[in-house]
């Protein structure tokens, strides 16, 4: 498919910059398919409404680390600032990175990330640029491995903000609590699966009075997430890996909602692209473990979830494709544009999107 059929304009202003407060109160657009209202404007707190007992909603528990990382590299007497965003984890002492300007690096280049010429373990970090790819991808070899590794980045680390909101204003000590989920557990995100920021204890409590499920996945969001697709088409754009998990009770537990005639809830395409990628053997979802680089666009058929809550998404973006899959490219194209007009937060600290799925989407006939 042409990648300008997901173009659409969106102001500046429609651009969030801190989340709604409490959380819960966020809008939420509801959008059904095939059904009268198409759309319909609700509120984040009026979830469980709109679902039945015995629905479960599935949360990824990623908590995000202080990906962004300032250094320099030296060569002789040439110095050069460079700013690296680690996205995948490929070993005990390395990670795969994006860094600006690429073009001031090369393979075999050292860089110090922190503070300059500290004499504490923890002020620097030290790193050898091991491969240069492309797009700015470079694999990090870190003089520290392990725990060693973990705690030097969040000692001179930073939470990465999405791009779009680091044009407009710094991070600050607010963002270390906004930009996290309170299912945040397992370290290894860039970026926060957004659509759980939503939640609440008192929603939660909420939804679990009417009888709801709650499971959870894991997904390192990767910060791949933030890059655009330059190509032309859909097929020649490449996603970047990320690291997930399914367990087996996970599996068993949301096969059996399926199972019973209820149905699973995706919080987030996060979840969503772990819970599809365990589904692609013969016999539907499965535990998983593992790297993967899915890619959902119009034309794929859903095979482990019927329902999916998520914000709203950038222009040309894959996340834009994926819930254009999901609940059809046209219908979507009107919920953007009802959401534009009645003034909707736009992005990761934007309001929410419930997404009910396009006839023929979803399979079920899976086991």
């Amino acid at each position: 498919m042409r990648v300008d059929q997901f173009e659409f304009d969106l102001p500046n202003e429609r651009i969030a910059l801190r989340p709604a407060r409490p959380r819960d109160s966020a809008r939420m657009l509801v959008v059904h398919p095939d059904h009268e209202p198409e759309l319909t404007d609700a509120c984040v707190r009026d979830l469980g409404s709109w679902l039945e007992p015995g629905d479960a909603l599935v949360f990824n528990d990623t908590k995000v680390i202080p990906a962004q990382l300032e250094g320099t590299r030296a060569r002789g007497e040439a110095v050069a600032k460079i700013s690296a965003t680690l996205h995948l984890r490929s070993g005990d002492d390395r990670w795969r990175a994006f860094v600006r300007p690429a073009k001031k690096l090369s393979v075999g280049d050292r860089v110090r990330f922190g503070g300059e010429g500290g004499a504490c373990l923890l002020g620097t970090l030290d790193a050898t640029v091991a491969e240069k790819g492309e797009a700015g991808e470079v694999l990090l070899v870190f003089d520290l491995s392990g725990p060693s590794l973990d705690e030097a980045i969040a000692a001179v680390g930073h939470i990465p903000l999405p791009p779009y909101i680091a044009a407009k204003r710094g991070e600050d000590e607010q963002d270390k609590l906004d930009y996290q989920t309170i299912f945040a557990e397992r370290e290894g995100a860039v970026a926060a699966p957004t659509a759980g920021l939503h939640f609440t204890p008192d929603l939660l409590e909420s939804l679990a009075a009417r009888g709801i499920e709650q499971h959870r996945v894991t997904l390192h969001v990767g910060a791949g997430t933030f890059l655009p697709v330059k190509s032309e088409t859909t097929e020649g754009h490449r996603m970047h890996a990320e690291y997930g998990e399914v367990s087996a009770e996970t599996a068993d537990a949301l096969k059996a909602v399926r199972a019973r005639g209820n149905r699973v809830v995706s919080v987030g395409t996060t979840s969503l692209r772990i819970l599809e990628s365990a589904a692609q053997g013969p016999g539907g979802l499965t535990a998983f473990a593992g790297e993967t680089s899915i890619f959902i666009t119009p034309g794929y058929k859903f095979r482990a979830i019927d329902v999916l809550m998520t914000n709203f998404h950038l222009p040309r973006s894959t996340l834009f494709m994926l819930v254009s899959a999901f609940s059809g490219l046209e219908t979507m194209q009107r919920a953007y544009a009802h959401a534009i007009a009645e003034e909707y937060r736009f992005y990761s600290y934007g309001d929410a999107c419930l997404l009910f799925p396009a006839s023929g989407a979803v399979e079920r006939d899976l086991r």
